[in-house]
């Protein structure tokens, strides 16, 4: 279970054997520590002595954000203790054969879901230079295939991006500001929520890297960094387009989110945020554009922190806009939103079963290390069919 706090001025303390969350003398939720796989935590929030103590007992990833989702730090569990996995991994960064290969399939799942995506909008929006955007991203492939070194591989990728985020912006039912990719600091609506989604995101995936006793911090396509967990960010880049993407399409598409729910947070300006978040769940359930089988023949609308891969990138040129946040109540349905394309199943081949977003992360995370341990020859990502 992951919890998400968002009261402003709100204490987690322990009680018995319980968490609560109090604002003043209310009591806002109370957390079940058996119950918890993780929480995660927004803004002004303290936590107690006690609480701090219990988190740690029962190792309940602790995860500190921003008010607006800017990512902060973590409470984690110890590390695993196997280090002979570990070792591999790391002796595995010098191995050139195996590094190109690992590499070679995280792109390739990524181009092609960002293809499929393109081509699920050609269809639904009528829209013909997506569909042009995604034979340029599959025109790409064969030539990511035949690369020799990790440095074009990456370059390949890039190109994707910037192919596949040219026409993203067509699959908004309503026009939006959305022109490009702006990460620091997204200065619209689509790209605040695409950079608050990739966060919940990157926090879903690194718990599933956990739970296979993976060190989070060598990865195979991203850099090495001081500080970078590069698998986590290699793991992530299949579900980018699969998860974050469609959903924030369906958060505009079926008006979940509209332009009151973001504001421009000018310096100097203190807004009024306190806590009015909603308690109604968000039903994106109705989500064609972003179902793994892509079954929505039938429909007639959509309900639909990046770490840079190359460690010379240059420096995000400022945009001269300020940036552009989410008020409270709507992020609440934000998360609701996440969480509940998180539940949405699919039948995935290689497990031959039926899996949940969710349960599928945690899939991949395993199927990475079987890899790295020479159980499994060849790195599948989950792809958008």
């Amino acid at each position: 279970m992951v919890v998400y706090i968002n009261t402003q001025g709100a204490r987690l303390i322990k009680e018995g054997r319980h968490l609560l969350v109090k604002k003043g003398g209310d009591t806002h939720h109370t957390l079940f520590t058996y119950k918890l796989d993780q929480i995660v935590i927004f803004g002004n929030v303290e936590i107690s002595h006690r609480a701090l103590a219990q988190i740690l007992r029962h190792e309940i990833d602790t995860v500190f954000l921003t008010q607006s989702g800017r990512y902060l730090g973590r409470l984690a569990a110890p590390e695993s203790r196997n280090v002979f996995l570990h070792k591999k991994q790391y002796a595995l960064l010098d191995d050139e054969a195996f590094t190109m290969k690992m590499a070679k399939s995280i792109v390739e799942g990524k181009m092609s879901n960002m293809a499929t995506l393109l081509l699920r909008i050609k269809r639904s929006r009528n829209a013909g230079i997506a569909g042009q955007k995604a034979r340029e991203i599959q025109e790409l492939i064969p030539l990511l295939e035949k690369a020799t070194t990790i440095d074009s591989i990456r370059g390949y990728e890039g190109r994707a991006s910037a192919l596949y985020f040219e026409a993203f912006g067509l699959g908004f039912i309503e026009k939006q500001s959305f022109a490009r990719r702006v990460r620091r600091p997204p200065t619209d609506p689509v790209n605040s929520i695409l950079s608050l989604l990739y966060t919940f995101l990157m926090n879903r995936v690194y718990a599933a890297v956990r739970v296979a006793a993976l060190d989070p911090y060598p990865g195979f396509l991203h850099t090495i960094d001081y500080g970078r967990y590069s698998l986590v960010l290699d793991l992530m880049e299949e579900f980018r387009t699969i998860i974050a993407d469609t959903l924030a399409l369906s958060l505009f598409n079926l008006k979940i989110l509209n332009r009151e729910d973001f504001y421009q947070e000018i310096p100097d300006e203190q807004e009024d945020l306190a806590d009015t978040a909603r308690e109604n769940s968000v039903d994106v359930s109705k989500d064609p554009i972003g179902w793994i089988s892509g079954n929505a023949a039938e429909a007639d609308f959509f309900d639909i922190p990046e770490q840079r891969m190359d460690e010379n990138q240059s420096i995000p040129r400022p945009t001269g806009k300020y940036p552009v946040k989410l008020q409270p109540d709507a992020f609440k349905r934000v998360i609701d939103a996440f969480e509940k394309k998180l539940t949405t199943e699919f039948y995935y081949p290689p497990a031959e079963r039926t899996l949940s977003y969710a349960d599928a992360i945690i899939y991949q995370a395993w199927h990475c290390r079987k890899v790295i341990e020479g159980e499994a020859q060849v790195y599948q990502p989950v792809l958008l069919k």
